[in-house]
């Protein structure tokens, strides 16, 4: 039983510490006004002093529909000699929904379910690697169930929804169709493997390949999907408290 709640690597630093119920508890949160974002990582914010300070922004996409400015948004604070930037933006309030825009959080939520036995797809807990060498890549996460049975895993974070329906990607990424390629190698080759879409915002009720913006990604999902890779779609529930693993979603293609 040991193994099932050892990992090789925390992919999330220790800030989001994990609860009996199997959700993940932010910490103190500092609120603030968004007022731009630029050069991508970076987010300028209002505090509620009137302080105007950098934010770390953990999201390389276009941040379509949750990045607008005056919309609330909350910050995790890391104060560390070895940090730049000692904010890191987390959430933004828009009218539908709380959105989470950092895309290691699916990640450190994916690996917690799976120690919690809370993925459906899974039986039970199941021991969590993170970072795996696969072929000329490296996949988020190995979960290994307790009858030694392994599933490959790459998580991806939705940020992206209209009219009910959550999209990913919301910028062409030519990356994230290697994953795909990698994944659908190793179900060639007889092994589970896995896409796991986590939507950070609550007003999503199905999930969807955006071919309106990336068609070649959603091509290479069908593909995919046809040589026998799962797709594991969850709706995370998102408070100001904690982040949580909530029901799953179907999939329109």
């Amino acid at each position: 039983m040991t193994a099932l709640i050892m990992d090789n690597k925390e992919p999330h630093g220790g800030y989001l510490a994990a609860t009996p119920a199997g959700a993940l508890s932010w910490g103190p949160l500092t609120p603030g006004i968004l007022r731009r974002r630029y050069k991508r990582f970076l987010a300028e914010v209002e505090l509620a002093d009137g302080r105007l300070i950098t934010a770390h922004t953990a999201n390389t996409g276009r941040m379509t529909g949750c990045a607008e400015p005056g919309r609330p948004v909350w910050l995790s604070h890391h104060p560390a000699p070895a940090r730049r930037l000692p904010y890191t933006w987390e959430m933004i309030r828009m009218p539908a929904a709380l959105v989470g825009i950092n895309t290691q959080v699916p990640n450190r939520l994916a690996a917690q379910a799976a120690r919690a036995g809370l993925l459906a797809e899974l039986d039970g807990p199941a021991a969590v690697e993170t970072e795996v060498k696969s072929g000329t890549s490296r996949l988020d996460l190995r979960l290994t169930d307790r009858k030694g049975r392994a599933v490959l895993v790459e998580v991806k974070n939705s940020t992206l929804a209209e009219d009910g329906t959550a999209y990913f990607p919301d910028a062409v990424t030519a990356r994230g169709a290697r994953h795909l390629d990698e994944l659908a190698a190793r179900a060639r080759e007889g092994e589970r493997s896995a896409l796991l879409i986590v939507v950070q915002r609550g007003d999503a009720e199905r999930f969807s390949p955006a071919d309106h913006i990336d068609p070649e990604w959603g091509r290479r999902l069908r593909v995919a999907l046809d040589q026998g890779v799962e797709i594991w779609i969850y709706r995370a529930e998102l408070t100001l408290k904690t982040v949580a693993l909530g029901p799953r979603l179907p999939l329109a293609l």
